[in-house]
């Protein structure tokens, strides 16, 4: 806020559902109820090349990257954004996916956003928290992990850390590709923000996901 509101926003997000090409951008505009968000095409641009394919089917049915939409719309009616969306999450391919986000953003007034949740935990998500730790417990234990690693501004040790550790996040490819981008763009520190589980509003002690929101600064 303090640097005013930016010129644009890359969003990365994970790929739910499998569609499409692996790791896509698009140059389609969208539109939420608060209105239509812009694609910047000169970001685009700068975007569209190998690992990256413009495969519309990728985001057509996907949540990740159009929950953040609104959040932006309701600050700023018309935000300029370009979308990335990864099924291929190896940390291989999340550093070469960032380092075209630094590449497309250098010279720019440009946000890197990473959506993603964290741990999922309970018998829908295949994940049983260790004995004697409720789902909430067992989520933030976890995700303790994953966020000591972003706050370190270590791409690679996040990586390791959620492979390592098991820990169910979505969108842990976006996180360690938002993590080299901002680290090739001068990123110096990170802060978080607010840490919660899905089950502050449920009270549900049984099933549990994690949600951080942290900032990642010069």
């Amino acid at each position: 806020a303090a640097d005013g509101w930016p010129s644009s926003f890359v969003i990365l997000g994970p790929n739910h559902h499998g569609a499409g090409a692996p790791l896509a951008v698009t140059n389609h505009d969208w539109q939420t109820p608060l209105g239509i968000a812009h694609v910047d095409s000169d970001v685009y641009a700068g975007l569209a090349k190998p690992p990256l394919e413009d495969d519309i089917r990728s985001h057509r049915d996907e949540h990740s990257i159009e929950v953040q939409l609104p959040f932006l719309q309701q600050l700023k009616a018309d935000p300029r954004f370009v979308p990335i969306c990864m099924a291929f999450q190896e940390y291989e391919l999340a550093a070469e996916v960032g380092g075209l986000v630094a590449d497309a953003a250098k010279g720019r007034d440009c946000v890197v956003i990473a959506s993603s949740d964290f741990t999922h935990v309970g018998p829908q998500y295949f994940q049983l928290p260790t004995r004697g730790l409720t789902a909430p417990a067992f989520a933030k234990e976890q995700d303790a992990k994953a966020i000591e690693r972003i706050l370190a501004l270590d791409p690679k040790g996040f990586s390791g850390k959620v492979a390592q550790a098991e820990i169910s996040m979505c969108g842990y490819g976006p996180v360690a590709s938002m993590l080299t981008a901002t680290k090739q763009l001068g990123a110096k520190a990170a802060t978080l923000l607010k840490y919660g589980t899905s089950s502050d509003v449920s009270h549900d002690g049984h099933t549990a996901v994690g949600y951080g929101a942290i900032a990642v600064y010069r």
